[in-house]
C-alpha cells in the first residue's frame, strides 16, 4: 500500500513540473500519513516518607542539666549561647570570611569520657530554640553511641543503616521531635564493621548529600574521640566547623595537642572546657558543671 503511495506522490509532483494544475484534495488524498509523536509517559511518582515522630520528655532533660526550650533561664543555657552564637554565624555564612560546609559541626574529643556528647546534644538543643534556625543532631559515635539513651529513646534505625542499605532513604530514618526545630538521626543498628563505616564511600555520598538537601540546617555530628580512631578524623575532612571538648583537670595537654594536629585543615576549630570549676556562688545543675571556650580559625 505505501508504495502505491510513494507512486502517486511522485506522479502528482511530474505532473505539478509540466504546469499542469492538481486540485488540493487529490494532494490530499495521496499524500502520506506521518503520525503525530507521542510524548512519554512520566515517571510514577516517589511516595513522600515522612519521618516517625518522638516525644521527647522535657522536664527530665532540665532535671539531667541539659538545655531545655521550657525551663527557666539558667547559667548553663546562658554559656551555650555564647559557644553556639560564632558557629551558627559561620553556619550561615555570616562569619568573618566563608566556610565551605560551614553548616556541618563536629563535636569531639582526643578520648572518650570527656563529655562530648553531652555537649554535642546540649549544642543542638541550644540551636533548637533560635527562632531562625533548625538543627539535626547525628550520633555518629556508632561504636559508643548515646545520643537515644541521653533521651530517655529506644534504639532505632539510623546512620549505620543508611551505609550498608543504598535503598535506604534518609527520611526514613530521621526522627522527629516535640522540639519543632529538633531533628534526630541516630547511630542506627549495630554493625561489626561500624567504624570502618565512617571512613567508607558510602559515608562521604551520605554527608554530600546533607550538605545538598539541607543547606539552610545546622548539622551537628557527635563523632568518636580523634585519638581513638582515624575514622573520626576522616569524618572530620568533610566538617566546616569542629568543636573539641576538653576535660577540666582531666586530660592530658599531650593528648589535646596531638587531636588538634589530626584536624589541623579544618576551616574553624573551637575547645570547649567541660566540668570547669564555678567560683562561689556559681554552682549550678548538673554538679557544677560549667565550661570556658576557645575559639580560632585554621590555616
Amino acid at each position: 500500500m505505501s508504495s502505491l503511495i510513494e507512486q502517486a506522490s511522485r506522479r502528482l509532483e511530474q505532473l505539478r513540473q509540466a504546469g499542469v494544475a492538481v486540485p488540493d484534495i487529490v494532494a490530499a488524498a495521496v499524500a502520506p500519513v506521518v503520525p503525530e509523536p507521542v510524548a512519554p509517559a512520566p515517571p510514577p511518582a516517589r511516595p513522600s516518607v515522612v519521618s516517625r515522630q518522638v516525644d521527647l520528655d522535657l522536664d527530665a532533660l532540665t532535671a539531667a542539666g541539659f538545655v531545655s526550650p521550657n525551663a527557666p533561664r539558667s547559667q548553663i543555657a546562658d554559656q551555650y549561647r555564647v559557644i553556639k552564637r560564632p558557629l551558627i554565624a559561620n553556619a550561615m555564612g555570616k562569619g568573618a570570611t566563608p566556610i565551605v560546609n560551614g553548616n556541618l559541626i563536629m563535636v569531639t574529643s582526643a578520648v572518650a569520657g570527656e563529655g562530648k556528647s553531652f555537649n554535642a546534644l546540649n549544642l543542638a538543643l541550644s540551636i533548637a530554640t533560635e527562632l531562625n534556625n533548625t538543627v539535626m543532631l547525628v550520633d555518629a559515635d556508632v561504636a559508643r553511641p548515646s545520643i537515644l539513651r541521653m533521651l530517655g529513646l529506644p534504639a532505632s534505625r539510623g546512620l549505620l543503616d543508611l551505609l550498608v542499605d543504598d535503598k535506604a532513604d534518609l527520611s526514613q530514618v530521621l526522627l522527629r521531635t516535640n522540639i519543632d526545630k529538633l531533628t534526630l538521626l541516630p547511630s542506627g543498628t549495630p554493625h561489626p564493621r561500624a567504624t570502618e563505616l565512617l571512613a567508607s564511600d558510602a559515608m562521604n555520598t551520605l554527608i554530600a548529600d546533607i550538605a545538598r538537601r539541607y543547606s539552610d540546617r545546622i548539622v551537628i555530628f557527635d563523632s568518636p574521640p580523634l585519638l581513638l580512631t582515624t575514622e573520626s578524623r576522616v569524618l572530620a575532612t568533610h566538617m566546616g566547623q569542629i568543636v573539641v571538648v576538653v576535660h577540666a583537670e582531666k586530660t592530658l595537654r599531650n593528648d589535646v595537642q596531638h587531636a588538634l594536629a589530626t584536624i589541623e585543615s579544618c576551616p574553624v576549630k573551637m575547645m570547649v572546657l567541660n566540668q570547669a570549676k564555678a567560683g562561689a556562688g556559681e554552682g549550678y545543675g548538673y554538679g557544677g558543671y560549667g565550661q570556658g571556650y576557645g575559639y580560632g580559625y585554621g590555616s
